[in-house]
């Protein structure tokens, strides 16, 4: 939505190699990264190497505002999934579209408060032994953006990534899921009842 308004006023597009990284922990935020195309995931890893992703994005999205907001260092890496073009947005910059355009600072609380809530259903999720139920929840959650007839546009490997479980596990769990007749499977792709 905003991709065509920022090109419009003259800002330039950065291309990311697929697994290439935008930012690591620990670094000073100095954009806010709009997506003009490709796809980023944000995790954080454990000593083990094991990766727990905090977000996916997508073309049209945004991300790295949470830390450049208060000025304090990102606690995650994000990496392109695939090759993406960015457009890179200074932190001034970015404090004047919010200033200047309230329907942007009303969509960014919108996208913030989203978020907010995925990370504490996610904690209470972590928190319940049961593989399937958080399975469920998370498949739950991601559909409220999906509409009908679509799939998840996510794989086995990244439901695992985003629940703490194994692959193998969440292979299982889909399964019993369809099984109870709360998602349909086809072709391997997850879609809503």
């Amino acid at each position: 939505m905003y991709i065509q308004q920022l090109l419009d006023k003259g800002y330039s597009v950065k291309e990311f190699p697929k697994d290439s990284i935008i930012y690591e922990p620990d670094m000073q935020p100095r954009f806010v990264y709009f997506i003009k195309s490709g796809e980023i995931r944000m995790v954080t890893v454990n000593d083990d190497g094991k990766e727990f992703i905090q977000g996916v994005f997508r073309t049209g999205q945004y991300f790295g505002e949470p830390a450049l907001l208060i000025n304090r260092p990102y606690l995650a890496y994000t990496f392109a999934n695939k090759n993406s073009e960015l457009i890179l947005v200074k932190k001034t910059d970015f404090f004047d579209l919010l200033k200047g355009d309230p329907e942007f600072s009303m969509d960014l609380i919108k996208v913030l408060s989203k978020r907010l809530f995925y990370k504490s259903m996610m904690l209470e999720e972590l928190a319940n032994e049961k593989a399937e139920h958080r399975l469920e929840t998370i498949i739950n959650f991601l559909f409220t953006d999906i509409s009908s007839g679509e799939s998840l546009k996510v794989t086995r490997q990244e439901l695992a990534d985003m629940t703490g479980l194994r692959v193998e596990t969440v292979i299982r769990g889909v399964k019993l899921l369809e099984d109870k007749n709360l998602i349909i499977l086809k072709r391997g792709k997850i879609y809503k009842i």
